[in-house]
């Protein structure tokens, strides 16, 4: 009896959990559900009090002009997210794997400072911001390049993007065994060769988690955009920001843009999702 009765109470313990699973999964889908169904229907059936029904008539209108006003700042986003993500990658990658694998004097030091550049908020960097990009486009005569332009945006990004991506690589390569590196010494590698062949091969959790985290975070930037680029230079999320009707609210159409400005993320997630708890977790218990 006493195995019996263990058994149903896992079997029920089981279904519990299942349950709970199930509901956060529907609560989760909800917004999605109003945004899919809205999204549908004609500007006539689009408004706060049938977001619940389905549409009476069904229609793509919504989708087809939500298009048209976001696909400039869709590319402009494109030109953002990728190489500030990448650049972000690349400079953190190298950033983390000389302070955990080539240690010299104020190593400690110098990493602690990476770490406050996390913690300054983007609104008391705003003005000081403003006037270096202004003073970068006069610098280079590029007028509307580095301020009024995606440049200037994706170096603002990048920059504030090498904190974290230092620390999540530091963090992954302190668990990469010393004795490689100090086998690559020994068949006469230098710093560059050891991480190209050695380091870099290794790191694709880590370059997945950076990637994953500043291509949600240029692609969700709002602040920075409106402050930084001009009407030409506007991301999707100034965009969607704009997509509103001088008497009546288009809800229609800012649903199916929404939908289609987190396409992109979404579909990061799917592609690297699964190297990104492994990378965000590793030296957690060790460096």
């Amino acid at each position: 009896m006493t195995a019996v009765g263990a058994g149903r109470r896992s079997t029920v313990f089981a279904w519990t959990r299942f349950g709970v699973l199930i509901a956060f999964v529907v609560i989760f889908l909800i917004p999605i559900y109003v945004l899919l169904v809205t999204s549908f229907k004609p500007l006539t059936e689009a408004d706060p009090g049938q977001a619940w029904n389905l549409p009476q008539t069904w229609t793509a209108e919504a989708w087809q002009v939500a298009w048209e006003k976001l696909a400039p700042g869709l590319w402009n986003s494109v030109l953002l997210a990728v190489p500030g993500s990448l650049l972000s990658c690349a400079l953190g990658s190298m950033n983390g794997y000389v302070l955990s694998k080539w240690r010299f004097p104020g190593a400690d030091v110098l990493f602690t400072l990476f770490l406050f550049g996390m913690f300054i908020p983007y609104q008391g960097v705003m003005i000081p911001l403003v006037q270096l990009l202004v003073g970068l486009n006069d610098l280079t005569g590029l007028q509307g390049v580095f301020y009024g332009g995606i440049p200037g945006l994706v170096l603002a990004h990048v920059v504030y993007g090498i904190p974290i991506a230092t620390l999540i690589f530091r963090n992954y390569y302190v668990t990469i065994p010393d004795e490689l590196i100090e086998a690559s010494r020994v068949d006469g590698a230098g710093m560059l060769r050891t991480y190209w062949s050695v380091v870099l091969p290794v790191s694709a959790p880590a370059i997945a988690v950076v990637i994953i985290w500043q291509f949600t975070s240029l692609w969700n930037d709002f602040l920075f955009a409106v402050f930084l680029t001009g009407p030409t230079s506007w991301p999707a999320t100034v965009m969607l920001n704009n997509i509103a009707g001088a008497q009546a609210t288009p809800y229609s159409q800012q649903m199916a843009a929404a939908i289609l400005s987190s396409i992109p993320t979404m579909l990061i997630y799917i592609l690297l999702g699964r190297f990104f708890m492994r990378g965000l977790m590793a030296g957690a218990l060790k460096g």
